[in-house]
């Protein structure tokens, strides 16, 4: 990505291409993968690695691709964590397995962000009214927002006093439209009670055909009363509606009660120089921070529980000043938002820090790893093109990835010219994420897969297509790598295989495991031997 530096592009399209891998036919393949994606910084993970190649070498698997989340932030890390890389790379060299290193987290980049959590993507909030009482400018609502006590929906499921019994995958949800301003902060709390519920209950705030919170409230199968939040930016929308309930319930109970919503500010608000805070008096004027107020920081961006690890609701920084009691702020920001999948947060890739961080991770794993073959991380990326680093570049959120991941090939290339690069599918792939209306991407994915070079070898892992997803990428050039399994059924390695066939390029498979089960590893095994 350009981020100011045209010349790390330029150097992107003049290095000298990584050696391609011989043309194979549609099934010749050579590489079965294991996909490890836990913490090496627990020695019980290393010694289950460890074991677990063991296992990978009687199956004929000769590689694993190391996800470690502290891969993200290598210079907060200790010298016992980096004894236990050394001891990973001794066990691998013994078994003829090469270790892949994955990097370059820009999707789910909490780990990045550990180092820098202002670096995340920001939303904006347009000339938010604060009004100023007892030395403390605090938001005023406009307008004034709450609920109504008649809700303009409610599903069969749900009953009157807003309990869900034993759904059996019927919608349990009551709603309401609310009134908003847009580009406006606002904050949705309800209590939850549950009983033996499998189902996931929700908040969910939808505007202009689209959602705009995503991250889940994390309400246990069985809890008393627990007050569960949300936020969201009201982004150009006048009117949202709001609904509480549950999507995906089976059985049990789940009980919701007192719903409140109000307008907030500068929650989680974002300090760097591409998402400004602006504070202005009531005839526009700026005011100096630092003289006119107090410096502006949430203490809790990015350090909830652990370094890079945002919460989604908290007590807002204050805005102190000594301007009378009555006087009327107008305060632009822009705050971070939380996704779900553990709490994803999207990094900015527009700010040059960001690639400064990037080109930093991608150097001290290769002089750790000096592997033959490094892995890009770009997945997911949910939410982009909205602060100001993104949008005086006047590119869509499709081409500003497909500058980073440009730029992120070139800084590979130039380090180790020889080895050879993948990268997930989804977001290169319109059968999947690559595609308008993807979540908060503003202006559209399409087109990011004009940022990846033929060389780039690409792991599909869309089941649904997967068809149209290794023609896809077959027809642009690339070879493909089959991430399979996801934690359930280890016979669709035999569909992958037999969707595989007649398409050119697919070299390998690899056993993907989310939630780290490796008990199917010899079945998966057996189905890919038998196909072949």
């Amino acid at each position: 990505m350009r981020f100011g530096f045209p010349l790390l592009v330029l150097l992107a399209a003049c290095a000298a291409p990584a050696p391609r891998a011989p043309e194979l036919g549609p099934l010749a393949l050579r590489e079965k993968w294991i996909y490890y994606p836990l913490d090496l910084e627990q020695s019980r993970n290393v010694d289950k690695l460890i074991a677990l190649m063991d296992r990978a070498t009687t199956l004929g698997f000769n590689t694993v691709l190391l996800e470690d989340p502290h891969f993200g932030h290598l210079p907060l890390m200790d010298g016992e964590y980096f004894r236990h890389l050394e001891r990973i790379k001794a066990a691998a060299a013994e078994r003829k397995i090469d270790l892949v290193p994955a990097m370059f987290q820009i999707g789910h980049s909490e780990n990045l962000l550990a180092q820098d959590p202002n670096l995340a993507e920001g939303l904006p909030v347009r000339e938010q009214l604060f009004v100023v009482r007892g030395g403390v400018a605090r938001v005023e609502a406009e307008p004034p927002v709450s609920f109504r006590p008649t809700w303009d929906h409610r599903d069969a499921a749900m009953s009157a006093d807003w309990v869900v019994r034993n759904p059996a995958g019927n919608l349990a949800r009551v709603w309401q439209k609310v009134r908003v301003s847009p580009y406006r902060q606002y904050h949705v709390s309800v209590r939850i009670r549950t009983k033996d519920f499998k189902g996931t209950p929700r908040i969910v705030v939808l505007g202009g055909g689209r959602m705009l919170n995503f991250n889940l409230q994390g309400a246990k199968a069985t809890q008393d009363w627990t007050e569960h939040h949300a936020v969201f930016n009201s982004l150009g929308d006048r009117e949202v509606r709001v609904s509480f309930g549950c999507w995906d319930g089976e059985s049990g109970e789940a009980a919701f009660a007192d719903p409140k919503i109000e307008e907030t500010g500068l929650v989680n608000v974002l300090r760097r120089p591409g998402a400004p805070l602006v504070v202005a008096g009531a005839d526009g004027e700026p005011l100096k921070e630092g003289t006119d107020f107090e410096y502006v920081r949430d203490r809790k961006l990015g350090r909830e529980d652990l370094p890079g690890g945002y919460s989604e609701w908290h007590e807002a920084p204050a805005i102190r000043t000594t301007r009378p009691d009555g006087t009327k702020l107008r305060v632009s920001y822009y705050h971070m938002l939380r996704f779900p999948d553990g709490g994803q947060v999207m990094i900015c890739p527009s700010e040059p820090k960001t690639v400064e961080l990037l080109r930093d991770q991608a150097a001290r794993l290769h002089r750790i790893f000096r592997a033959k073959a490094y892995f890009m991380s770009h997945d997911e990326m949910r939410v982009c093109n909205w602060d100001p680093s993104c949008t005086r570049r006047g590119l869509t959120a499709g081409q500003i990835f497909a500058d980073n991941v440009k730029t992120c090939i070139g800084i590979l290339r130039d380090l180790s010219p020889e080895s050879r690069i993948y990268v997930w599918s989804d977001m290169f792939d319109p059968n999947h994420n690559a595609h308008d209306n993807y979540y908060l991407a503003r202006g559209g994915m399409q087109g990011t897969w004009e940022g990846l070079d033929p060389d780039v070898v690409v792991a599909t892992w869309f089941y649904d297509k997967r068809r149209e997803s290794l023609e896809w990428f077959s027809s642009r050039g690339h070879q493909t790598l089959i991430a399979g399994y996801y934690d359930q059924k280890p016979e669709r390695a035999r569909d992958w295989l037999e969707a595989a066939a007649g398409v050119k390029g697919t070299i390998g498979i690899m056993y993907t495991s989310w939630y780290d089960r490796y008990d199917d590893l010899e079945t998966f095994a057996g189905h890919v031997d038998r196909f072949r």
